[in-house]
């Protein structure tokens, strides 16, 4: 988890916004219970990567329909991957690629505490979103959102 000693003002992934979050956000919204952000750190004790999960809701209505199949009609409870970030030291690496699996292996194991129906994210770029598309995130119709759905993201831990 992150920590007040961790170095988050020389974390640079390439995206500002990310930057940003990390160094001025990220720890306050933890203590505050708003979104929990693990770091990965290198050797000499920099943060190499990051990612923030949290929860959220969305409308039924805005799922798709296989998703929404048999759901009530309400708000339904998400998973939200609010924040993921690859320092440009290592980038090329595949940190982003295990840093977006162990996310979602973060979300399974919530998930068996506190349900949801899908897991979702917005990008910063178009090279984010072709890198969460890589891993079947598909949009969400009408926003600006990626989402994964939770029986598809179980076929994926289950290895199918």
């Amino acid at each position: 988890m992150l920590r007040k000693e961790h170095p988050r003002r020389r974390f640079e992934c390439g995206e500002s916004a990310v930057d940003t979050w990390l160094r001025t956000k990220a720890l306050q919204h933890q203590q505050k219970h708003l979104s929990a952000t693990k770091v990965l750190v290198d050797p000499a004790g920099a943060i190499a990567g990051f990612y923030t999960l949290a929860t959220g809701q969305v409308d039924f209505g805005d799922l798709p329909a296989a998703v929404a199949r048999k759901l009530p009609r309400r708000a339904l409870p998400v998973a939200v991957l609010a924040w993921l970030g690859v320092s440009v030291d290592c980038h090329g690496q595949g940190l982003g690629t295990r840093l977006l699996a162990q996310a979602l292996c973060d979300c399974v194991e919530a998930g068996k505490t506190f349900a949801f129906v899908a897991v979702i994210l917005d990008c910063v770029s178009d090279a984010a979103k072709a890198f969460y598309e890589r891993w079947d995130f598909a949009e969400l119709p009408g926003h600006p959102h990626l989402y994964l759905g939770t029986a598809h993201l179980q076929a994926m831990m289950e290895g199918e």
